[in-house]
């Protein structure tokens, strides 16, 4: 089993930055791709960003690219999310997820196993 925990979203003026942590129980966290999703108030969660188990590798949803930069420490079992020139429309709820399943897209929040209860991001003046 592996438990996610996310910290770091807040309430923040547009053009402002946050960084997001996930903090992964679980000693096969190294193993595994993980990503980053949102959800906003009516609308499905959507993609944002995926690493590999090495951190070498890394896709951003098309919305997102240039501004945000996802990474990973195994040795702290964290991914973190750095957001850059944040938007009114970046405002969601923020979820880490783990454990992709290299069959499916890693766009689709069905190749992820393991999810975390989300951390919420306002982007407002």
């Amino acid at each position: 089993q592996v438990q996610l925990v996310e910290s770091g979203g807040g309430l923040v003026q547009p053009g402002g930055s946050l960084r997001l942590s996930c903090a992964a129980s679980g000693r096969t966290f190294s193993r595994y791709d993980m990503g980053w999703f949102r959800q906003a108030p009516g609308k499905e969660r959507e993609f944002v960003a995926t690493i590999n188990w090495s951190g070498g590798s890394t896709y951003y949803a098309d919305s997102v690219k240039g501004r945000f930069t996802i990474s990973r420490d195994n040795a702290k079992n964290t991914v973190y999310l750095q957001m850059n020139s944040l938007k009114p429309e970046d405002t969601a709820l923020y979820y880490c997820a783990s454990h992709r399943n290299p069959v499916d897209s890693y766009t689709s929040p069905k190749a992820y196993r393991y999810w975390g209860l989300g951390t919420q991001v306002t982007v407002s003046s």
